[in-house]
């Protein structure tokens, strides 16, 4: 018997590294807002999946103005948001009752796949636990005043989410006291004595704090991952990937200034679209499931 799933969303954030006025989570991007495009990646990977999503209370007009106006009417339950993340994501899980899983997830991480989603589940089914999470492509080095120290950056990961749990687990896991140590999840469910599984993660998850971020996403270009060497979309300018599949432009709304390429790595491939848009070149590229 399978377990119910649920995604809890955290979009609490008011925008400020960002230099907006308006909450980063609802800043557009590709015609939607970003928690949008957020709370779509769990529905691709399920509709049986249960969405949870965190906010400022003063907020859920404004979500509700949104969803009417991009048309977008799949079950979304509310809960109102605390002062700090720690806070947000308590208030969220109190929403759940029952056994199951949960994937906590940023809502300013538009770009999560369902395949990572998918595998975060069905690891977590596994260990009660699966964060997913990637390798370090730059040097690093500890701080100590005055005093620096190279560190072995193979030993290293940056976290990612979504992080998924059991959800009884993680529940109880967050009736510990709070404290500023406390970033993420996995940091919670550790300090409360668990084990803490990593999964690999993709660089192209990433969260949006800064306006670089929101610049990468539009590099990124908001879409559904490729099958088999094959982009979502049609192009004028379509060639084949490999000897099976097609490859075509990301996006029909570009298809007189789109030139398609692809290339392939040993273990996944990635389509590559170059796009040239009112005198700006941008590099587009879709991990393969």
């Amino acid at each position: 018997m399978s377990l119910k799933e649920y995604a809890l969303i955290v979009a609490g954030g008011k925008g400020t590294r960002i230099k907006s006025t308006l909450p980063k989570q609802f800043i557009e991007l590709n015609g939607k807002p970003i928690v949008l495009h957020t709370v779509e990646a769990f529905y691709r990977y399920s509709k049986k999946v249960t969405v949870i999503l965190v906010l400022p209370e003063g907020d859920f007009t404004l979500w509700d103005t949104l969803c009417r106006k991009f048309n977008f009417t799949k079950p979304v339950q509310l809960q109102k948001g605390g002062v700090t993340r720690f806070q947000s994501v308590r208030n969220g899980l109190e929403m759940i009752e029952g056994q199951g899983l949960v994937a906590i997830h940023d809502g300013v991480r538009p770009l999560v796949s369902e395949d990572i989603i998918g595998a975060s589940f069905r690891l977590a089914a596994i260990h009660h636990c699966a964060v997913a999470a990637v390798r370090l492509k730059e040097s690093i080095r500890m701080t100590d005043k005055d005093n620096t120290k190279a560190m072995d950056r193979s030993q290293l990961r940056l976290i990612q989410t979504p992080q998924t749990f059991d959800v009884q687990l993680i529940k109880n896991a967050y009736r510990i006291t709070e404290d500023p140590t406390l970033t993420d999840d996995a940091s919670v469910a550790e300090k409360a004595g668990h084990r803490i599984s990593l999964f690999e993660g993709s660089y192209l998850n990433i969260n949006i704090v800064a306006n670089d971020s929101v610049k990468s996403v539009k590099i990124s270009v908001l879409a559904r991952p490729a099958h088999q060497g094959q982009c979502i979309g049609r192009g004028q300018h379509a060639t084949n990937c490999n000897a099976s599949g097609n490859f075509h432009c990301l996006d029909s709304s570009y298809i007189d200034s789109s030139i398609c390429a692809c290339r392939v790595s040993k273990s996944v491939d990635y389509c590559v679209t170059k796009r040239i848009l009112a005198g700006e070149t941008w590099i587009t590229h879709v991990e393969d499931r």
